[in-house]
């Protein structure tokens, strides 16, 4: 997987101090845009993308030739129209598209970087990528969005920076990672180092990788971005191309043979570091304790409108964990909208095609414009 075609990066030469303790500078920050910066350059919206997201939101991403993770929602004339609006994504610090990252070269030792990376945060990711609004000369932006791990990032963006955007749209998000998906990354993490080819993290160069692995914790993660009606009604109990059972340990079902593809699609487009790291840095995620258990506090005089939203069928972030959310932006004082998408999709809900969704979306917008 060549990343340093096709890609726009910067280097950020500003020190960044870790929430480790390390230090990190002239790192890249790649990243890609859509639409156009007008004049009073107050179109912008700054997407932050998912656990395995990166900077091609719409389009075709030019590195896997498959459309951009949130083609339904952004682009001309869609919930968030690049015909108004200058969007713009980075690939977060840690990711494996661009930026700093486990599989960077250490100018140094002029080695794959791998497990010497330190250990990041949400937090991390959302500093170093403010850079870009220095780089673009974007004093504030007019909305930052996400979903998932892109929604932390928002909450953590408006509580670092809460002179710098107008609104927010966390979506399918959480304030502090549960026990329970901490459980589920931990189980990833495992997958990946229990492959033989991970060698501590230096597989690069190796001629092998942990793919293996890496394909189990996607096929894992996978699971829980589903609802179980979701998975009832597509692959029920069918067989996969067969009339009766094989009496193996092959795919006998529909439902095997397609956790086994999207595992196996996974690795030919993510590195299996950029995985441990990223999980990790969700893991740690926890703006209630940040703010000495009040989350509140975050939030705290807040000018940003938002809008909040969730999904019926999500229980990897379920609706109580948003509205926690909700109930801290009302005590703080802020400008509060929420709203619950009936949808069966589960927590993918929010790429995918919920007309419910994207028409909430695109009213928020226009509404505040």
């Amino acid at each position: 997987m060549n990343v340093k075609e096709n890609i726009k990066t910067i280097i950020v030469k500003k020190p960044l101090k870790l929430d480790c303790g390390k230090t990190i500078n002239n790192y890249h920050l790649a990243y890609e845009t859509y639409g156009t910066l007008n004049e009073k350059k107050d179109n912008a919206i700054l997407v932050f993308h998912a656990l395995s997201g990166d900077q091609f939101v719409s389009g075709t991403n030019p590195i896997t030739n498959k459309s951009g993770w949130w083609s339904y929602a952004v682009g001309p004339d869609k919930a968030i129209d690049t015909n108004k609006f200058f969007v713009i994504c980075a690939n977060v610090i840690g990711g494996c598209m661009g930026s700093y990252g486990p599989n960077s070269i250490d100018p140094i030792t002029n080695k794959t970087v791998g497990t010497n990376f330190p250990v990041i945060t949400i937090n991390d990711m959302v500093n170093a990528q403010y850079n870009l609004l220095e780089f673009f000369k974007i004093d504030k932006l007019f909305s930052v969005t996400g979903g998932s791990m892109g929604g932390m990032q928002v909450l953590q963006f408006v509580a670092n920076f809460p002179d710098k955007t107008k609104t927010a749209i966390p979506i399918a998000c959480t304030a502090s990672h549960s026990a329970q998906n901490i459980a589920l990354n931990e189980l990833g993490r495992q997958a990946i180092m229990a492959d033989k080819n991970w060698n501590n993290g230096n597989y690069f160069n190796t001629g092998s990788s942990p793919n293996n692995g890496l394909a189990v914790a996607r096929m894992a993660a996978h699971i829980t971005y589903l609802s179980k009606k979701s998975l009832e009604d597509k692959f029920g109990r069918k067989l996969q191309e067969r009339d009766d059972l094989k009496f193996s340990f092959d795919a006998d079902f529909q439902i095997e043979s397609y956790l086994r593809h999207q595992g196996n699609a996974f690795v030919d487009r993510f590195d299996a570091n950029s995985y441990l790291y990223i999980t990790r840095a969700m893991d740690y995620f926890d703006l209630v304790k940040q703010y000495k258990g009040n989350l509140s506090d975050a939030f705290k005089g807040s000018k940003v409108k938002f809008f909040i939203i969730s999904f019926t069928s999500d229980w990897l972030y379920p609706t109580p964990e948003n509205k926690e959310i909700v109930i801290a932006l009302n005590a703080a004082g802020a400008d509060v909208g929420f709203i619950e998408i009936t949808s069966d999709k589960g927590h993918d809900s929010f790429l995918l095609d919920v007309p419910d969704f994207l028409k909430s979306v695109k009213n928020f917008i226009e509404a505040n414009y």
